[in-house]
């Protein structure tokens, strides 16, 4: 194995740590809602996309309601098209096949990784795939374990667990901070986020946020900062 291979193992097992108990409770909301250990299995194998995942569950009924669970995950996944506009110019140097088998394991935290190395050095597509590419073994692993044993995790806001890909994904941010047009952008994404959400409810927060932060970064770079 090579350096940067090994690098990214470091850097995203924090993240496969805090990745299994939200995937075990993944897995018993989807049995609670009458999916078996193999739909769950199929579904977090096929989907990969826990935000996504968890707004579909939450409107999961019979019948299923396609066009609400459709038109909810594909605002929440909207950010995905910002996200890989920004890792594209960090993946030149992958092949064709590389770059597009490789953006299949985009997540937060793996763009918020790449983003960071890119601060430093150059993604590879070793570092990519050993960062990338590890954790859906972690994410279906666990959330079919949490499918198998249902409710008997309870209610995850007890021990904080509902909140550690939120904690990982700050500390995630903090840590490429470039001053105030990242001050700038984080305030208003969150600020506005934090409006919508408690106004207009999910998921119409994390575009109303996208959006917000992408108009602070615009105004507030200079132009050397193009």
């Amino acid at each position: 194995m090579n350096g940067d291979a090994r690098e990214g193992l470091r850097d995203i097992a924090p993240v496969m740590v805090a990745a299994a108990p939200i995937g075990a409770l993944f897995g018993a909301i989807a049995a609670s809602k009458g999916l078996s250990v193999a739909e769950v299995a199929l579904m977090s194998t096929l989907v990969f996309a826990g935000g996504a995942q968890f707004a579909a569950i939450e409107l999961w009924a019979y019948p299923v309601p396609v066009a609400a669970i459709l038109f909810s995950t594909l605002l929440v996944n909207a950010r995905h098209v910002l996200m890989g506009a920004s890792l594209a110019p960090k993946t030149r140097g992958f092949s064709f096949a590389q770059r597009y088998l490789g953006f299949f394991f985009l997540t937060d935290e793996a763009w918020a990784l790449a983003e960071r190395r890119a601060t430093a050095c150059r993604v590879t597509p070793a570092y990519w795939f050993a960062c990338a590419a590890t954790l859906p073994g972690v994410w279906i692993g666990s959330s079919i374990l949490g499918a198998a044993i249902g409710a008997v995790l309870g209610d995850p806001s007890r021990f904080g667990a509902d909140f550690a890909f939120t904690a990982l994904f700050i500390g995630l941010v903090a840590g490429f901070n470039r001053g105030r047009v990242t001050v700038a952008t984080v305030a208003a994404s969150g600020g506005t986020a934090a409006l919508v959400h408690a106004t207009a409810g999910a998921p119409w927060h994390v575009l109303a946020g996208a959006f917000a932060g992408i108009a602070a970064a615009y105004l507030a770079a200079r132009p050397e900062d193009a």
